[in-house]
């Protein structure tokens, strides 16, 4: 392994420990290195605080009798921004500072924040990309996905049979997974933008989509349900919990015209209704994409988690919109063929229709197995 991957992948483990905290700025790690020893490292640890060539530097000064980063090679997860945000351009630092190189694993397409590469090689700072370190490059995803495409980063969660099932053919499904693993997608929830649902789970489970067992709260996920024809029963746990996280409901066009009274109950409340348009060909659908695309325009989410049945679900999947799958397989199977699967609707007569996936990592969970999948087109 070579000095530049090793850094980069302690870099990216750097600023992993940031998740939830940063976004929707990018998580990013920094590690200096000059005559072969570590001399500082660094990364982004709040959204509006220095940024992670900062606190590198900053650890350089505050080690045991100070560490002079002047002729230093400085490894870092994204290009150094060169604009002035919340914090100054954190290639002025780096030029102050007397760096002689500086290692990065991707460019940053924010076209805010381009030109770092330039005013560093302008300083006769040598500047280049290198993509040995995988962990480096795929931290910033979301970020990147989010910026270049207008879309969050979509995590898709589901707890199944080993035979694939979510449910019985009655719908129970409480609980397949290990509370272990139900600690886990608490976590999970605990640093997401949004989750997502769709009004068919709302009404066969009620559930609540908070982060709860325990879990120190780093963002507090929106929940957003997909209700075209505004089902939702003024009962529902999400309605009765809104002094812990805000409510979005995602309905119809004509919904919104001809229910106008719930619309105005619920508004009242608090939850933000709003709406998104039928998808084509659909009577009662309303478009996941343009609903993914509202909450990034509209709440800045980068990172959005699925929490719903095998047909919203089956919709995101066959329009390539997960770009993450979180299966936990409990050790138990049903074989029954009426059972629900995890997703639906899509006719696949061949292998070769198959939407392809690439298993990122494995985890067990007492005798749970966590799988996650990333979609092999990812960026």
């Amino acid at each position: 392994m070579s000095e530049a991957q090793h850094m980069l992948n302690l870099a990216a483990r750097l600023a992993s420990r940031a998740a939830g905290y940063v976004e929707p700025n990018p998580m990013v790690g920094c590690v200096i290195v000059k005559d072969g020893r570590v001399i500082g490292m660094g990364h982004h640890l709040v959204y509006g605080g220095p940024h992670a060539e900062v606190n590198a530097l900053a650890d350089c000064a505050a080690r045991g009798g100070g560490e002079d980063p002047r002729g230093a090679t400085v490894y870092v997860t994204l290009e150094p921004c060169a604009h002035h945000g919340k914090q100054p351009p954190c290639v002025d630092a780096l030029i102050t500072a007397g760096v002689a190189r500086v290692v990065c694993a991707r460019r940053d397409p924010n076209p805010t924040a381009l030109g770092g590469a330039d005013r560093l090689a302008a300083a006769g700072i040598a500047f280049e990309i290198n993509e040995e370190s995988h962990a480096a490059i795929r931290l910033s995803d979301p970020f990147i996905k989010r910026i270049t495409t207008g879309l969050p980063w979509v995590i898709a969660k589901w707890a199944q049979t080993i035979d694939g099932r979510i449910a019985t053919r009655t719908g129970e499904s409480k609980w397949i997974s290990s509370e272990a693993s139900r600690r886990r997608v608490h976590r999970t929830r605990a640093r997401v933008d949004a989750i997502l649902t769709a009004v068919g789970t709302l009404l066969a489970d009620d559930p609540l989509l908070t982060a709860r067992a325990g879990w120190r709260r780093r963002r507090t996920a929106r929940r957003v349900v997909i209700d075209p024809a505004l089902e939702i029963p003024d009962s529902a746990g999400m309605l009765r919990t809104l002094d812990e996280a805000p409510v979005t409901i995602v309905c119809a066009d004509n919904a919104l015209r001809t229910r106008q009274r719930t619309v105005a109950t619920l508004t009242a409340m608090g939850v933000e209704v709003v709406a998104l348009g039928l998808e084509s060909g659909g009577e009662d659908e309303v478009g996941v994409d343009a609903t993914l695309r509202y909450l990034v325009s509209a709440h800045n989410a980068t990172n959005v988690l699925i929490e719903a049945g095998p047909g919203l679900l089956g919709r995101l999947f066959d329009a390539d919109l997960v770009d993450e799958a979180h299966v936990y397989i409990a050790p138990m199977l049903l074989a029954d063929e009426q059972a629900k699967p995890a997703a639906r609707g899509r006719a696949a007569d061949k292998l070769s229709d198959a939407k392809r996936f690439t298993l990122d990592r494995t985890k067990r969970i007492g005798d749970d197995v966590l799988a996650i999948y990333r979609r092999s087109s990812s960026t």
